[in-house]
């Protein structure tokens, strides 16, 4: 049974919630100037702010509609859809953390083919829409909302607005001195200040934790069906990740430690980089392992270890987090024995890039016998010298 003054009350609720949130982020006005019959996905962490998205686009829109997942219960998604779409003549139906409704595939592929309605909705495990039951791909578009950047986090927390760089910029040294003006803040934004709740709360660790615990027990058996004591295991794979170094961290080593058989350390892996805590890194090279280096998703790193025991991990942690925000195409690299070699080659326009990310100490040493035109140390600080950068410039690709 629909309760209808429910719905309409939460959705009022939201209208107003919206009038708390002024400032866009960049996704937002990609959303609402974007034109066509498929509907949109928005996939993100959970507290990345893809609620603040609907809530914003509702309250623009005042032939828009939103709804709740976790609110609807058994409550049929089309029933509704379509009670608004002829009673209420509502040309867009938000739909807040839709996996929450068991048949939301059927639903919007009833939604699609049947209502002259849009639909744009949200989700924190992107494992339920790349793995749908239902062909939807001609159907939804997609679209990624990640953590602040280093530069919308000085826009959203300063209010300080640097123009944004390109990884030829990067290379050619074609920045000014506001982008090394704030480093100093570098830190701050890479121990959990790219999360939008901390601009309200400068201790993000509890949310961060109350974050990991939702998904190992409420999203992921939602969209995969798990043995109560695989999510024990889920936890100890995470403790055991979070607090190795990060070179060796694979299926192999995951399964030795953990307990678990490699296939069930791939499936774990896979869950929790679809639900944005893992980052898995596959390797370039010839006659290697094709295992996954297994990083995580800033800042979860600190729940399992201070920040001077992890900063190494987390600087590349953000390295990878960075990359993918941004849709580049990397690898670790690793040579036929394993020994050590530079950290990532990354793919782009006009060739590749070998990429040590290190300290202050790191240096030309950490390239020998690497035949590439193109090589970089991304560290701590503002020194350019040679084949340095700063890696805090990493935060204004866009």
């Amino acid at each position: 049974m629909i309760n209808i003054s429910e719905i309409f009350e939460l959705n009022e609720k939201a209208r107003e919630d919206a009038q708390s949130f002024p400032r866009h982020r960049q996704l937002y006005s990609l959303i609402v100037s974007e034109t066509g019959r498929h509907f949109i996905g928005i996939v993100g962490p959970r507290g990345v702010g893809k609620t603040v998205i609907l809530k914003q686009i509702n309250n623009f829109d005042p032939d828009a509609f939103y709804l709740s997942a976790d609110t609807l219960e058994e409550t049929d998604l089309f029933q509704i859809a379509r009670m608004i779409s002829e009673q209420y003549k509502i040309k867009t139906l938000l739909i807040d953390e839709i996996h929450f409704c068991k048949t939301y595939e059927r639903d919007l592929k009833k939604i699609f083919d049947f209502l002259d309605l849009r639909v744009i909705f949200t989700s924190s495990v992107s494992l339920a829409l790349f793995e749908s039951a239902y062909d939807l791909s001609r159907r939804i578009r997609l679209r990624f909302l990640y953590p602040f950047s280093f530069r919308e986090y000085l826009l959203f927390a300063k209010q300080i607005d640097i123009h944004a760089l390109t990884i030829n910029d990067i290379l050619e040294n074609r920045w000014s001195v506001d982008h090394m003006r704030f480093e100093y803040l570098f830190n701050d934004y890479l121990q959990g200040h790219l999360f939008p709740f901390s601009l309200e709360e400068p201790d993000c660790k509890p949310l961060l934790s109350n974050i990991l615990s939702k998904v190992i027990y409420k999203d992921i058996p939602l969209v995969y069906n798990l043995r109560f004591d695989d999510i024990g295991k889920i936890g100890k794979m995470l403790a055991f990740i979070g607090k190795s170094a990060v070179d060796g961290i694979n299926y192999s080593s995951i399964s030795r430690n953990v307990g678990i058989t490699k296939y069930k350390a791939e499936l774990f892996v896979k869950l929790l980089s679809k639900a944005f805590i893992l980052n898995p890194v596959f390797p370039k090279g010839t006659n290697v392992l094709k295992e996954p280096k297994v990083l995580m998703y800033l800042p979860f790193r600190l729940l399992y270890q201070g920040w001077p025991h992890c900063v190494g991990a987390i600087r590349e942690d953000f390295f990878a987090e960075v990359m993918k925000m941004n849709n580049y195409q990397f690898h670790y690299l690793k040579t036929t024995r394993g020994s050590k070699t530079p950290d990532f080659l990354v793919e782009y326009k006009k060739g590749s890039i070998v990429i040590e990310i290190g300290g202050k100490g790191k240096g030309k040493k950490q390239f020998k016998g690497i035949k590439a035109k193109t090589k970089l140390i991304f560290s701590h600080g503002i020194d350019v010298k040679g084949t340095r950068k700063p890696l805090s410039l990493l935060g204004f690709l866009d």
